[in-house]
């Protein structure tokens, strides 16, 4: 990706931090991701995986750990369910919500608030984090702060995954908390890069190879937009660090109840 096409992406970020002067501070627990290439993508997995390609991506920071019901209940707090614009941000009115209005304030479910939140809509994944003076990561970043530089299968290696690392093969809307699984962690120490929630990032669902300059990161509402990392209800061979989410719904103008996000800067 060029400086450019990322400085346009945080310029587009920042002008939507207006939302809240009450944003907590922005940074927060992040990690640094170093500048430079890695394979993105893999020739032996699904068709939407190919081909493997080398990506080279400036430096960069992303949440270690994913946005949080808590988290996105400070937000609907702030700025409530729809954008000015009228986007539905959140899925209010889904049984699968795990935060509720209460009186004048939106409050996490008791017991869920270090589950990812889920039921945010594309839209709301890509306010949340400008609210939070940050931005969505792209597919590519994506991919690198979970794959690293060795090209390996999944975030922690190749082992195969188990309940130690990862939140997957569980029942509908079984969730744990985004700081269960460690061992699970990359190579750079993000965790919940696998299974609990599928993850939003900034691209349009595209073919690859990944072009930062064709489009994909128009951050206007309507494409399909990609989802990594596998959620709870997912099998082992889609909660790989590759995997974008082919057969996943994911109607980016609604929430899904096994669909979260994490910020990048």
């Amino acid at each position: 990706m060029t400086s450019g096409v990322l400085s346009s992406l945080l310029a587009a970020a920042l002008s939507l931090a207006a939302f809240s002067s009450s944003a907590a501070q922005p940074h927060g627990d992040m990690v640094a991701i170093p500048a430079g290439t890695f394979t993105m993508g893999r020739d032996d997995g699904p068709a939407d995986e190919h081909p493997a390609h080398r990506v080279t991506l400036p430096a960069y920071r992303i949440d270690r750990l994913p946005v949080t019901n808590a988290d996105f209940a400070m937000f609907l707090d702030a700025v409530g369910p729809f954008s000015a614009t009228k986007e539905r941000l959140f899925d209010i009115d889904d049984p699968d919500a795990r935060i509720h209005r209460s009186g004048a304030r939106w409050i996490a479910d008791a017991g869920y608030e270090r589950h990812p939140v889920v039921e945010v809509s594309w839209a709301g994944a890509r306010d949340y984090c400008a609210w939070r003076g940050k931005r969505l990561p792209t597919e590519a970043e994506w991919e690198a702060a979970a794959r690293g530089s060795d090209e390996r299968r999944y975030p922690w290696g190749n082992a195969a995954p188990d309940a130690t690392r990862a939140q997957f093969k569980a029942r509908f809307n079984e969730t744990a908390p985004v700081d269960r699984f460690p061992a699970g962690a990359s190579a750079y120490g993000v965790q919940d890069l696998a299974g609990n929630a599928w993850e939003w990032v900034s691209s349009a669902y595209r073919p690859y190879p990944y072009d930062a300059r064709d489009g994909r990161e128009d951050l206007s509402s309507g494409p399909v937009r990609g989802t990594r990392g596998g959620g709870h209800d997912s099998g082992p061979d889609k909660i790989t660090a590759t995997q974008r989410g082919r057969s996943l719904s994911r109607n980016p103008r609604s929430g899904h109840h096994n669909i979260g996000f994490r910020c990048a800067l």
